[in-house]
């Protein structure tokens, strides 16, 4: 009886066990209320209701970077680890019972898409910690800000809005953005201002970045993009080279996107366009000077003046250098003599030409060695088919390989020269226009045919029959020379009979000596030759002095009584 009348402490131990259901299995895992009965150091001895008290750190009580604000006789929250540890003292944690508690409140904010607080307090690997009252999350460096920012310290220790992007409470994970939040309200902002803006508006901006294609300008809240091409009209190869980062500047705007938001300004825009009345200013002929800007594989352009360039096409810029890339002939920033060639003020393009400033080389040749006139100058280059003289005012003249010698083949008169070997030559012909000069070194030989004209140093003239010998037999003709010492000729295969077998080449012989007719001069003054014409001639020499067919006499009786009466004669 004694014992029911005074229980031991045992029996009011089991009595506690038995009202919180069990000896670990009530407390143990639960958020409980507890008192702060004492605080020692930086510990605060909590009861509740255990048959010892929990001691718990102070900096839990505290949001990170502040002070705990607790007194003896509060009451809080706290979480039971364990309701006795080895030293008889209940492991309490303020932390995962705020954790427990943040995690209801955030899964319930997550569900709606709603923003959050929290705050900054560490760095990981890739990111930050966000303290959300009690829940640790995780924030990627990529989601701080809209830009990268290089130093996050005035962004910690301070309670701001997040945006969760994803959590998983079973394995302890959130994610969350800075950057969302900022974005949202960038764009809340911009479309607020973009209904404030219209095209052709004149506003002021301050430059925010700077990119090789352009600036963005900050027009208070809203980015605009200021293309290179829109910043002057003179060329610009980098924005820096007008502005910088944080220039305040004056800018139109020139094109609104609603749907995107996007903004095109424009400087130059505000400057008098200096293609307005072009075609006054550079009329076709004009001699100008300008200053070589840009050099590409087609062309040079060169700057008239500012906000105006024209093209000086490859095939403009020299005289004589052909096949040359610009670069070689004229140099960035250089200044030039130009000619305007060609103006088109809606496709704001100018042709110009650069050899035109310049007196035509072909032209100062023709005055100065006109045809007849003996040159000297240096093989340039052999072809197959001649050879090119380097000539005064650097041009060059060409010698066809039956130019070069007589009485041998054209071949064989190619290998008598090599290039840079110096030798004389007579102007045969000039075309200015296709800028081409004929020489002839035979024809400085003794006893050649004057380069004036065929029957002036030949004695030859058109419809002349003379005799001449075969120099050289070709597939396609005959290489003759007339007489003994005279002109050389040729003569072409059709034209060496009527009869398709007399046309053939190989019935000649060299020094074989015939009767043809000479039929004209070629663009060197060389006579060609016709045993073909002077048939033909002499056949209706015959018909008109012995009769025609019609008398009854058949052709080869006339042709027969014209040739007895040759050789009688």
């Amino acid at each position: 009886m004694a014992s029911t009348a005074f229980p031991s402490r045992d029996d009011f131990a089991a009595l506690l066990n038995e009202s919180l259901g069990g000896e670990d299995g009530g407390f143990e895992g639960r958020v409980v209320k507890g008192t702060v009965t004492a605080i020692e150091n930086d510990l605060a001895v909590i009861d509740v209701g255990l048959k010892s008290e929990g001691r718990v750190p102070l900096r839990e009580f505290a949001a990170p970077g502040q002070k705990a604000e607790l007194t003896v006789g509060d009451e809080v929250e706290v979480y039971v680890d364990r309701v006795e540890n080895a030293h008889g003292e209940a492991m309490l944690s303020r932390d995962r019972a705020r954790r427990e508690a943040a995690w209801d409140k955030l899964e319930a904010e997550f569900t709606e898409s709603a923003r959050v607080d929290g705050v900054i307090f560490g760095r990981v690997k890739g990111g930050f910690t966000v303290d959300l009252d009690g829940a640790v999350a995780f924030l990627p460096g990529s989601q701080v800000d809209i830009r990268p920012v290089r130093d996050v310290t005035p962004l910690m220790d301070i309670v701001q809005p997040f945006q969760i992007l994803k959590m998983d409470r079973r394995r302890g994970n959130i994610v969350v953005s800075r950057r969302a939040i900022l974005e949202e309200t960038r764009a809340e902002q911009r479309s607020g201002l973009i209904q404030t803006l219209s095209e052709g508006q004149i506003i002021e901006g301050v430059v925010k970045n700077i990119t090789d294609y352009g600036a963005f300008v900050d027009l208070g809240g809203i980015d605009g993009l200021l293309h290179v091409t829109d910043l002057s009209y003179k060329r610009i190869n980098h924005p820096n080279e007008m502005i910088n980062i944080g220039d305040t500047v004056k800018v139109q705007i020139i094109r609104i996107n609603r749907d995107t938001q996007r903004i095109s300004l424009g400087m130059k825009q505000l400057e008098s366009d200096p293609w307005e009345g072009a075609d006054a200013k550079y009329p076709i002929g004009a001699k100008l000077a300008g200053r070589v800007t840009n050099i590409t594989e087609y062309g040079a352009f060169v700057e008239l003046e500012p906000g105006i360039e024209g093209l000086v096409h490859v095939s403009e810029m020299s005289w004589t250098k052909k096949n040359v890339h610009p670069g070689k002939i004229v140099s960035t920033s250089q200044e030039v003599d130009v000619v305007v060639l060609e103006v088109d003020s809606e496709k704001r393009r100018i042709s110009l030409g650069l050899k035109q400033a310049q007196s035509n080389p072909w032209d100062s040749f023709a005055e100065t060695h006109p045809v007849g006139s003996t040159v000297e100058g240096e093989v340039k280059n052999a072809t197959e088919f001649g050879l090119f003289i380097g000539l005064e005012g650097d041009v060059d003249g060409m010698v066809h390989m039956s130019d070069i010698a007589w009485g041998i083949s054209g071949e064989d008169a190619l290998n008598l020269h090599r290039k840079g070997e110096v030798v004389k030559a007579i102007v045969l012909d000039i075309d200015v226009e296709k800028e081409r000069i004929s020489l002839g070194m035979k024809q400085l030989e003794k006893g050649a045919p004057a380069a004036g004209g065929a029957s002036a140093g030949s004695g030859l003239s058109k419809n002349q029959i003379v005799t001449v010998s075969v120099l050289e037999v070709r597939d396609n003709g005959l290489e003759v020379q007339a007489g003994e010492d005279g002109a050389t000729g040729f003569i072409k295969r059709g034209d060496l009979g009527r009869d398709r077998d007399e046309q053939r080449t190989e019935r000649f012989q060299p020094g074989q000596k015939f009767d043809a007719m000479v039929i004209g001069f070629d663009r060197s003054k060389k006579p060609n030759f016709s045993v073909k014409a002077l048939q033909i001639a002499e056949e209706k020499q015959a018909v008109a002095q012995y009769g025609s067919s019609d008398s009854g006499a058949s052709l080869g009786d006339i042709l027969g009584e014209a040739l007895k009466a040759k050789n009688d004669g």
